[in-house]
């Protein structure tokens, strides 16, 4: 099982979004592992942005991030990464097509609801930057079987 880390950022929180694109996720078949609504601090924002430091929109970024509450979830399944991805859609809400969250749901580049790790690397560094261990909760789901089959 493939773990990955999705930050419903404060755009989603204030729209009152979170149950709903939670849901879009469960429906596919992806199990939550782990769930936190936090206020992130400024050091916890710059950590997660490092990547982009350096970049025009970087302290933009930082500063929206920190703007608000956030719910971070850690999410498990087959090719968890790729399936929540597909599910968020382009970063720019605006070139995103209906039927992903940010096509539904945004027209921003930066306020664009949702963030999701690219990689099984960046993954693993986001979540031990949002979460404990201690914090993730391994249970299988009773209709497992019949959501990813035998593969």
């Amino acid at each position: 099982m493939q773990k990955t880390l999705v930050l419903l950022k404060p755009d989603a929180v204030h729209r009152r979004l979170v149950g709903h694109l939670l849901e879009r996720f469960e429906r596919k078949g992806l199990r939550i592992a782990a769930l936190k609504i936090v206020q992130p601090s400024l050091e916890l924002a710059q950590k997660h942005y490092a990547v982009h430091q350096g970049r025009p929109f970087y302290d933009s970024l930082i500063a929206f991030l920190t703007s608000g509450p956030t719910v971070a979830v850690v999410l498990e399944g087959r090719e968890a990464i790729q399936v929540v991805r597909t599910l968020m859609g382009p970063t720019d809400g605006a070139r995103a097509a209906p039927g992903t969250i940010r096509g539904d749901f945004a027209l921003s580049v930066q306020n664009n609801l949702i963030h999701g790790s690219d990689s099984p690397d960046t993954a693993a560094a986001e979540i031990a930057l949002w979460f404990r261990p201690d914090e993730l909760v391994h249970y299988q789901t009773v209709d497992a079987s019949w959501v990813m089959g035998s593969n």
